[in-house]
């Protein structure tokens, strides 16, 4: 899918194309990466069509909606499918102990980083869930962590405009 096809889909679906693009990409699903959807909200905020607030709020809850069901498949499934992990793959043991052992221990902190993290920003979400983090304290922690995320690449876009989409379309 090109640039110039993606700015024309922003241009007529609007703000439901970008929660759904962004709540697929925050649930790990195929598709595009942020690297790229975010961005160009930010270029589509530039010209006036949305205003940056507004872009920014519908990031930040799809990212979160998103994260909240990876939670939920950890929080549910992480007690069946960590065991069958670790029969199936026993050397990874000692290293998905200690990952977990400290998630238990510094949570929050964990998460918050995790979350600047390209693929593990979407990934720690189950792990949290499987140790039955606070949810509060999971959301508040995700809420921060996906915040600076999508206002910097949000932001990129925003700042770049235009000289970003010339940049695509010479590459």
């Amino acid at each position: 899918m090109s640039i110039q096809m993606l700015t024309q889909i922003f241009l007529q679906y609007g703000a439901l194309f970008i929660f759904l693009l962004v709540l697929l990409e925050y649930m790990n699903l195929p598709g595009l990466p942020a690297g790229i959807i975010m961005p160009l909200a930010g270029i589509w905020a530039s010209k006036g069509k949305i205003s940056f607030v507004t872009v920014m709020i519908i990031t930040v809850l799809a990212g979160l909606l998103g994260s909240w069901l990876l939670y939920l498949l950890g929080r549910l499934g992480g007690g069946l499918f960590i065991p069958w992990y670790l029969k199936r793959f026993p050397g990874q043991r000692p290293r998905i102990e200690k990952y977990l052992e400290m998630l238990r221990k510094k949570g929050a902190m964990s998460v918050f980083i995790s979350k600047l993290i390209p693929v593990a920003r979407t990934i720690i979400s189950i792990p949290a869930g499987a140790v039955k983090m606070d949810f509060l304290l999971y959301t508040i922690s995700s809420a921060g962590g996906i915040l600076i995320w999508n206002f910097v690449l949000v932001g990129a876009g925003y700042w770049a405009g235009d000289a970003a989409l010339k940049w695509f379309a010479l590459n």
